[in-house]
């Protein structure tokens, strides 16, 4: 049986766990279930968000979750229409759509009317007004590109696999992460595969890893581009770091 102090010292070692503020009360069958909050989201981690029940957008590096956004427009009669293409850019990045100086909608002269119009590739969407003079919802305060309520992250600059070799149980697992992760980061995606990841000791080549930095600074460098442009596979080399493990009995 395992000591009270024991499991205190246990649970202090496991990865800090941050979930998102999606609520799962009765009525709101159509929200996702929380999940886990990151630093930064791999681009296939976004793609994965593509439905009105479940919709992020990337937009100049930041991931955005307007789940709740479209949840609460879909049913008032006015702005269901304007869900739509935001709906359908869902998992993908829409910076196309907003000026890089200014933040704000990208704009045009609508050659019909010579007036400068929102440039809407996909249809007119939420909080853009409309270029006729109609009424319309302008309730709210803060369009959603600026609101950073809806902000839940950075989107990756760029990914990288790394090997992850556990030397206690000779599993060998390759991991898509975020080059902008520290080590502690790579650990938390790792913990979905192992769940006791923090009771091992991270090294590489036998030299133990800091845990605060990313895999550049603690020498890892990313050499994926080089390989492209050699013409190799990049799947040819993956560096690997070894998990030695501690033998402190962190649970699960």
């Amino acid at each position: 049986e395992i000591s009270n102090k024991k499991k205190r010292k246990m649970t202090h070692l496991l990865p800090k766990v941050t979930l998102s503020g999606l609520s799962t009360k009765k009525g709101e069958s159509h929200l996702p279930k929380p999940y886990k909050l990151r630093n930064f989201y791999l681009p296939s981690e976004v793609e994965v968000h593509n439905t009105s029940y479940d919709c992020w957008v990337s937009l100049f590096g930041k991931v955005y979750d307007l789940t709740r956004l479209i949840q609460e427009n879909l049913d008032i009669e006015e702005n269901a229409p304007l869900c739509k293409p935001i709906i359908e850019a869902a998992g993908r990045d829409v910076s196309h759509w907003f000026d890089a100086s200014t933040g704000e909608p990208k704009t045009y002269i609508d050659p019909k009317t010579n007036l400068r119009t929102v440039y809407c590739p996909w249809g007119r969407y939420l909080h853009i007004p409309p270029t006729e003079p109609i009424v319309w919802d302008s309730s709210f305060v803060t369009p959603w590109w600026k609101n950073k309520k809806f902000v839940i992250g950075s989107l990756s600059k760029k990914t990288r696999k790394l090997r992850v070799i556990n030397m206690l149980t000779k599993d060998d697992d390759i991991l898509e992460v975020a080059s902008e992760e520290n080590i502690n980061e790579i650990l938390d995606r790792y913990s979905e595969l192992n769940l006791h990841a923090a009771s091992y000791t991270w090294k590489r080549i036998g030299r133990p890893l800091d845990m605060e930095r990313t895999l550049e600074e603690n020498g890892i460098p990313d050499e994926s581009d080089e390989y492209e442009r050699l013409g190799i596979d990049g799947d040819a080399y993956i560096p690997a770091v070894h998990l030695y493990f501690n033998d402190d009995l962190t649970m699960a």
